[in-house]
C-alpha cells in the first residue's frame, strides 16, 4: 500500500495511469468531501479528467456499489494497484445528444447556428460596424 502523503501527486498519477494503461484494478482508502472517516474501495479506472476548478478526478467503476463513480485524486489517502483485471462492464454513455447538422449554403444561417451552440451569446445579434460610432472607442 502507498501512503499518498509520502509521495508526489506526480507520482500518485503515473501509478493510476500505469493501472488504467494495464487494466488493473486498485484498491484506494478514499476520504470524500466533508466525511470525517475514510473509505476502502476497489475500483477499476477508466477515466483520469480535470476539472474546471482544476482539480484532477478519476472516473471508475467501484466494485462495491457496481456503478460508475468518480474519485478527487485530492481525496485518496493511501492505494494499492493490484495485478487482476477488470471485471465490471462500463455503462455506456447516455448523455451525448448529437446536434442538428450545420447548414451548408447560408452564411446567416449558420452564424445563428454557430450561436445557438453556445448559451453564453445565445442573445447576441450581429451590427454594422460604423467607424464614427463613439460607442465602439476602446
Amino acid at each position: 500500500m502507498k501512503n499518498t502523503a509520502k509521495q508526489t501527486t506526480t507520482k500518485t498519477l503515473a501509478d493510476l495511469y500505469r493501472a488504467l494503461d494495464h487494466a488493473n484494478a486498485v484498491t484506494i482508502t478514499y476520504l470524500a468531501p466533508g466525511d470525517t472517516e475514510p473509505t476502502v474501495r476497489t475500483i477499476e479506472i477508466h477515466e483520469i479528467r480535470t476539472t474546471k476548478a482544476g482539480s484532477i478526478v478519476i472516473v471508475a467503476m467501484c466494485r462495491l456499489r457496481g456503478d460508475e463513480r468518480q474519485f478527487a485524486v485530492s481525496g485518496i489517502r493511501a492505494y494499492t494497484v493490484h495485478r487482476m483485471a477488470y471485471v465490471l462492464d462500463r455503462p455506456a454513455p447516455t448523455k451525448y445528444d448529437r446536434p442538428a447538422p450545420a447548414p451548408a449554403t447560408d452564411a446567416q444561417a449558420l452564424f445563428f447556428y454557430e450561436l445557438a451552440r453556445d448559451q453564453d451569446d445565445a442573445d447576441y445579434t450581429p451590427r454594422t460596424l460604423i467607424q464614427s460610432d463613439a460607442a465602439l472607442v476602446a
